[in-house]
């Protein structure tokens, strides 16, 4: 019977913005896949910086790896993405799923961008489908369509590990939101279940962890540990109770803070928009529109 490599995962964890992002790869001098890195930015400046990205870099030479993708979840609403900075240093492919080019055209209206921007995905360099298998050095990589937080959110599947998005929190946080445009409450609960119907063994990897009071920031847990305890969909949630319990909360929450420069930068593959005429790159902030 064939066997298969099991995946080594390095998590790199950013308390500026909760966000985990991590490298996945077999053995060290082998191939490896970076999923939802951080570009650091100060809102208060509007400065970007490398210094998240460079850490991930720093530990892909130091294991000498060689990147063949640069994965996004989702187009995240909390963090600005390095996967243009992180593909030019490193190289490797950028993708991310498919109907990405519905969240492009909602959010191409919503900001008015440059006429130049097309809402095809093309800033991408691979659209996944559901389902689609791609080869990181020995290991196999599935994409899980898992829509609800997003329209384009997909979880990414390596022998026992799953990468989740915004999808599931650790079982004392709880799920995504589904308030933004093209969530889906409902769309969301049967996501979940696609993922809590994996063997319980497999480990799920946050992208994000914001812990209670008392508790330290972690982000890799288990499909049984989830079925058992998480506080929003653990075992006998119906999906009517999901539903009414995310449209109540999501009614009380703000917008993340950095959601405005964020998207316009992810659903560009993570590169800022471009300079205008007197060589300056900007970022739009459009008033009541959301």
């Amino acid at each position: 019977m064939a066997t298969h490599p099991v995946p080594a995962v390095q998590a790199f964890f950013d308390p500026a913005t909760w966000t985990v992002s991590y490298v996945v790869y077999a053995a060290p001098g082998g191939d490896c896949a970076i999923v939802d890195a951080v570009l650091d930015y100060d809102a208060k400046s509007g400065r970007t910086s490398t210094a998240s990205a460079d850490r991930m870099a720093d530990f892909v030479r130091a294991h000498k790896l060689t990147v063949q993708w640069i994965l996004e979840t989702h187009a995240h609403a909390d963090h600005l993405s390095a996967a243009h900075y992180l593909r030019g240093t490193l190289g490797g492919k950028i993708a991310i799923g498919a109907p990405i080019t519905q969240v492009q055209k909602v959010f191409q209206s919503i900001f008015h961008l440059e006429d130049s921007f097309t809402p095809d995905g093309s800033q991408f360099d691979h659209l996944l489908q559901d389902g689609e298998v791609i080869a990181v050095g020995p290991l196999s990589l599935q994409a899980l369509a898992v829509p609800g937080h997003t329209p384009a959110c997909m979880a990414f599947q390596v022998g026992d590990a799953v990468f989740v998005g915004d999808t599931l929190f650790m079982p004392d946080v709880g799920t995504a939101r589904c308030d933004f445009p093209g969530g889906d409450a409902h769309v969301l609960y049967r996501s979940m279940q696609r993922m809590l119907s994996l063997p319980d063994t497999t480990r799920l990897f946050m992208c994000h962890d914001y812990p209670p009071a008392g508790r330290s920031a972690q982000w890799e847990t288990t499909v049984a540990a989830q079925k058992a305890t998480n506080i929003h969909v653990h075992d006998g949630v119906t999906e009517a109770e999901f539903v009414a319990m995310r449209q109540a909360r999501d009614a009380t929450l703000a917008m993340p803070n950095l959601i405005l420069p964020s998207v316009q930068v992810n659903i560009r593959a993570g590169a800022l928009p471009p300079p205008e005429a007197n060589g300056v790159a900007y970022l739009k902030v459009p008033l009541n529109a959301l």
